[in-house]
């Protein structure tokens, strides 16, 4: 989050409050259970995919720190990371049209990239990864440092 250098702490203090508050509440709106995420799977590959990828179970996961998602195609299973609630639908998309994929052609060859071109807003939400991952990497300084 960025502040303006202009606030005080206090003012700091209570905009960041504000704010974790508002993002809570979005979260709170967009996490969907493991029911609601296979659904959304189901049309997904319908809509890219003519439906032919046909996971047998769709899930969220707390064991995934470095992956977004992962998938086994022999067992037709898809595994999304809880770091990805709460992030814009698009990008919980864009992972899950990933995994589909995967279903259909396991490796990351240009058959498999050939496929991700239908979901129109696949760079948009790799842009959105690579920036999360980006940040996580950036030194956290404690607000009293700042100034």
């Amino acid at each position: 989050m960025l502040i303006p250098a202009r606030m005080s702490e206090a003012e700091e203090q209570r905009w960041v409050r504000v704010m974790l508050d508002k993002l809570a509440a979005q979260e709170s709106k967009r996490v969907l259970g493991d029911a609601e995420l296979t659904e959304r799977a189901e049309r997904l590959s319908e809509q890219y995919f003519g439906g032919r990828a046909r996971p047998t179970s769709v899930r969220w996961v707390t064991n995934q720190n470095t992956r977004w998602g992962s998938c086994t195609p022999s067992e037709g299973s898809i595994r999304l990371s809880h770091r990805l609630q709460g992030m814009p639908e698009y990008v919980v998309d864009y992972v899950l049209v990933h995994e589909l994929a995967h279903l259909l052609v396991p490796g990351h060859g240009p058959g498999f990239w050939r496929l991700l071109e239908a979901y129109p807003r696949t760079e948009r939400a790799r842009g959105y990864l690579e920036g999360v991952v980006a940040a996580d990497r950036l030194p956290h300084v404690p607000a009293a440092r700042r100034e």
